[in-house]
């Protein structure tokens, strides 16, 4: 069962220390907003990074159930344990796009997992699996257009075409799709955006000038998603977006795009108790109570995620107000100063939600941290459970 906090909305399991709940309907409904925004092209839910915390087998559940006919994931070891928790080639294609060498290239052409290479390098590896397998392989290839992390260097660009046409004549492998991705697309405005699109446009004309005619083209992340239409091409790859959290909230927030922030983190004050003034908190004693007051300790760390940055600075909400982690996050627990508010073991403490009952949101957290959203809900660890809400089956 679950206990209901000051505004009636039942939120903590009974017996748990902390947990984060996960919002189902607000995750399609998030994907249904971005259906709405981008009208046409098909679009990939990116579940990398166990779905930015969320939970990859159940958020890629949903986002199936919802339509999605496109899953991402970054390394082989996801996309292949999303095979393994059922999702067929028939419900859903997964680019997995984060190789190294000698990578698990035949188990992901059983898989039937479509797989990005960047280089020459990889395309040798994964052509060693076709004829090792007798698998034809569905190659994204990817242009580095000017992110300068993955993905293949202009003057490389047309060799690599070369030799991906020559494996698809062969019959070895066909290629389903070519793609970039922006470096700066949550800055309007950047001059990276313009050059970008532009040097996806001739990398995609080159690879169909040489004779390819993918399946897909894809550009654009959730920034782009939001706020450039014209990087849309056949596909479109939300991430944060998805989730509920804006990946521009300097432009606007969650709800100013028709999103709905889909986790919740909760956690119970597991122990409460008066202090004289002058009273060391945590290690260091960076914070030493100003007088007689009484401390709540919160028993959830930097070890279930919450940032060490957020020592003096995290936001929370007990009883329907905001108080700020008092000293240092140690490995398991920090502490609150509840000043001369009267608190019980076992009360909720809200860390960060939708901020509809007025709690911090993880964009909150982000900026007391001084990180980004994106951080705050993917490091949310293993040794905090997560519980589902709304599932559509």
């Amino acid at each position: 069962m679950t206990t209901a906090n000051t505004t009636g909305t039942a939120l903590l399991t009974d017996g748990v220390r902390a947990e984060a709940t996960i919002d189902l309907a607000a995750l399609r409904g998030n994907l249904a907003a971005l259906r709405e925004r981008t009208r046409g092209p098909e679009l990939m839910a990116v579940v990398k990074a166990d779905a930015y915390g969320h939970g990859a087998v159940s958020c890629a559940r949903e986002a199936v159930a919802a339509g999605a006919r496109w899953l991402g994931t970054a390394t082989p070891e996801e996309a292949l344990g999303l095979r393994a928790a059922g999702i067929g080639a028939e419900q859903a294609r997964i680019l997995c796009w984060l190789w190294t060498p000698g990578g698990p290239w035949a188990q992901a052409l059983r898989a039937e997992i479509d797989i990005s290479v960047s280089g020459q390098w990889a395309m040798d590896e994964l052509l060693a699996a076709v004829r090792e397998t007798g698998v034809q392989g569905r190659v994204h290839l990817k242009a580095d257009t000017g992110l300068g992390r993955n993905g293949c260097q202009p003057r490389d660009w047309p060799a690599l075409v070369a030799a991906a046409r020559a494996a698809e004549a062969e019959g070895l492998i066909k290629v389903a799709g070519l793609w970039s991705h922006f470096a700066a697309a949550d800055e309007p405005g950047h001059p990276s955006i313009r050059l970008q699109l532009d040097g996806f446009a001739e990398a995609v004309a080159t690879a169909e000038r040489a004779g390819l005619r993918p399946e897909v083209r894809h550009l654009a992340n959730s920034p782009a998603t939001l706020l450039l239409p014209e990087s849309y091409y056949d596909l479109v790859r939300p991430g944060l977006a998805m989730y509920g959290l804006s990946p521009v909230p300097e432009v606007g927030g969650p709800a100013d795009f028709g999103l709905r922030p889909v986790m919740a983190l909760t956690a119970r004050l597991a122990l409460v108790k008066h202090v004289p003034g002058g009273h060391g908190v945590s290690y260091g004693h960076h914070y030493t109570t100003s007088g007689e007051t009484t401390l709540g300790l919160v028993p959830i760390g930097y070890a279930d995620g919450i940032p060490r940055h957020a020592s003096g600075t995290g936001p929370v909400q007990v009883g329907g107000k905001w108080y700020t982690v008092a000293g240092r996050v140690a490995m398991d627990q920090f502490v609150i100063d509840l000043g001369g508010e009267t608190a019980q073991v076992g009360d909720e403490v809200r860390l960060f939600g939708n901020g509809e009952h007025g709690e911090p949101t993880a964009e909150d957290w982000g900026r007391a941290c001084g990180t980004i959203s994106y951080e705050i809900v993917t490091r949310i660890g293993g040794r905090v459970p997560r519980r589902y809400l709304g599932a559509s089956s």
